[in-house]
């Protein structure tokens, strides 16, 4: 009977130890498509082998993870004292696109014995959800144990304005992307994509982007003009502008970090969210200009115009410019070039024109320089006529015309040695060379390279060092297509690089980095060698696949000793660099040997 009681009591006891070893998941059953959600597997013990969550399916994505989170409970009662421990990893992932999803169970290794969790079932549906009043904005549940709390989006958003929304043919219009949060976002991507039916131009803005505070809908943001866009819309009626996927990183606090834990074990408390931000579009009504006059410039805004003479005397034969300015603002770079009706004795060539024009929120400012040079060929006294320009004043709604002055020109006999315009140095173009003056020397056709024996050589020679580019460059494409060989080639590139900056952070004494990238380098080194990703490796599958390729078994013990030197002496006390030099050397022979 006795007997009896004991082994019913151990059976027991195995039962409790094995239900108490187990792996609980927690992950959303539904979540919508462009969402960020989160898995955690918890095992309620921290004496963990090894730990390898469920196969990701595709259409799911990991955005960021493994993080991991440890806790511990001790209680004192009626003098007995009890413990009770746990580890979490938390996956961040993401859903690409509808469908029903299955994440096969994640394993563990404790004391010896495996562990498994229950597979988990996800429904991803076709559209997201969208937070009342504000743009729409691609979000997650999370759960308040492991976040700050669920960001909506009336905590970060996106708005779009114009200044005008119904506006004449060329009429500038300022486009405005300002973002509007309340958590800490850390970066944003979003650039506007090719309109249809518009000339479009970025207003530069400053790269170090400066926060204020705005209220909006009764409570206070943090603001900020992101992207500003000045519009010349090249078409007539409805004209629409498409909404603007901006990919943004929110850092939130990981509540499930214990503090203590985070401080002591440069474990972090706060996790990188990626966000996708929809800022909505908008329709523009462009309304056609009226019955255009014949001689309209295409100018739509408002504009000045003026013209100098460099000389209003000059002999005859020698050039002179004419220099007309039209200034203002609107669709300056649009503009038709003036036409300037020149007396038909003045000789006259193509206008060089010179862009003095800047960008603002207004549209475009400043002036477009035209320099007509002409050259009189008699003498006498003639007129330029003014030069007019029509365009269409935005402010009056009315076509307008403005004109210059008429110019006087007085030119002299000249002295005969002016008739021709090559002599321009600064107003013509110089394009064509002068005579060849001078006695010339000629080369003996005997004598030529073309045909040499040289001349010959060297063809042979190129065409040699042609053929062996051929073979190298094959070859090498052949090799690079081999996968497994490449990656074999490059795994003692690749760690000796990793072993070399654990060597800088060794003498630096930052001794949790040196650590982490000592186990990156063997970890790296044997996931390249065997050609398997590093979540697959294990201790055990190492050993398998290195026996099998005819390693022996000290230098595999060696290698599977140099990862737990590691991994133990990042924690124990005593002299820190001494225990980076010793694990350095080990790391450093393990992979030698291999």
């Amino acid at each position: 009977m006795k007997k009896t009681y004991i082994l019913m009591v151990l059976f027991m006891l195995c039962a409790f130890l094995v239900n108490a070893q187990n792996i609980t998941v927690s992950a959303p059953s539904n979540v919508a498509v462009g969402e960020n959600f989160r898995i955690s597997y918890t095992v309620n013990t921290q004496d963990i082998d090894d730990f390898r969550a469920g196969n990701i399916p595709s259409g799911l994505e990991v955005i960021a993870g493994p993080y991991t989170s440890k806790q511990s409970s001790y209680q004192f009662v009626n003098g007995h004292t009890s413990s009770s421990s746990s580890i979490t990893y938390t996956y961040t992932l993401y859903a690409e696109k509808a469908g029903t999803y299955t994440l096969s169970a994640a394993h563990a290794r404790i004391n010896g014995r495996q562990v498994a969790s229950h597979a988990v079932r996800i429904v991803v549906s076709g559209s997201g959800r969208r937070g009342n009043g504000a743009p729409r904005m691609h979000d997650e549940d999370v759960s308040p144990s492991n976040a700050s709390g669920r960001i909506t989006g009336n905590d970060l958003f996106v708005r779009v304005t114009a200044n005008k929304k119904r506006v004449h043919e060329q009429e500038p219009i300022l486009l405005t992307y300002k973002v509007y949060t309340l958590v800490d976002l850390t970066s944003l991507d979003g650039k506007m994509p090719d309109l249809t039916g518009f000339h479009t131009q970025e207003v530069p803005l400053p790269q170090q982007k400066s926060y204020h505070i705005e209220r909006l809908n009764g409570r206070n943001y943090r603001c900020v003009t992101w992207s500003q866009y000045v519009m010349f819309p090249q078409m007539t009626g409805k004209l629409s502008i498409p909404s603007i996927t901006f990919k943004g990183i929110v850092v939130q606090q990981n509540r499930s970090v214990d503090p203590f834990e985070a401080f002591f074990n440069g474990g972090s408390g706060y996790v990188e969210v990626k966000r996708n931000i929809v800022a909505p579009g908008l329709d523009i009504v462009v309304d056609p200009l009226p019955n255009k006059p014949a001689d309209f410039s295409g100018g739509v805004g408002r504009f000045t115009i003026s013209a100098q003479l460099n000389h209003t005397t000059v002999k005859e034969g020698n050039p002179i410019t004419l220099r007309v300015v039209v200034g203002g603002i609107g669709n300056l770079k649009l503009v038709k070039q003036p036409v300037v009706e020149f007396p038909k004795n003045f000789e006259k060539y193509d206008p060089k024109v010179t862009d003095k024009t800047k960008l603002t929120t207004n549209g475009i400012e400043g002036n477009m320089i035209f320099d007509y040079l002409v050259v009189p060929r008699n003498r006498g006294q003639y007129t330029i006529p003014a030069v007019s320009l029509v365009y269409y004043d935005t402010a009056s709604n009315t076509y307008k015309t403005i004109k210059t002055q008429p110019i006087t020109v007085n030119v002299e006999k000249g002295d005969g040695n002016s008739s021709s315009v090559s002599d321009y140095s600064d107003e013509q173009n110089t394009d064509i060379r002068p005579i060849k003056e001078g006695k010339a020397s000629y080369m003996d056709e005997n004598n030529l390279y073309y045909g040499s024996m040289g001349y010959w050589l060297a063809v042979v020679l190129l065409i040699g060092v042609f053929v062996a580019l051929v073979v190298i460059f094959r070859k090498r494409a052949v090799d690079n297509a081999d996968i497994v060989k490449t990656k074999g080639k490059r795994a003692n590139k690749v760690a000796t690089k990793r072993l070399k900056k654990a060597n800088r952070l060794m003498l630096a004494g930052n001794q949790n980095e040196f650590y982490d990238e000592v186990l990156r380098a063997l970890w790296g080194y044997v996931s390249d060698r065997m050609n398997m990703s590093v979540e697959k490796l294990s201790r055990e599958n190492i050993s398998d696949t290195l026996i099998g390729r005819g390693i022996t078994q000290a230098t595999i013990d060696k290698f599977i000793n140099a990862l737990d030197e590691c991994e133990f002496e990042r924690y124990a006390p005593g002299d820190a660099a001494g225990n980076m030099n010793k694990t350095y050397d080990s790391a450093i022979m393990a992979i030698m040997d291999i």
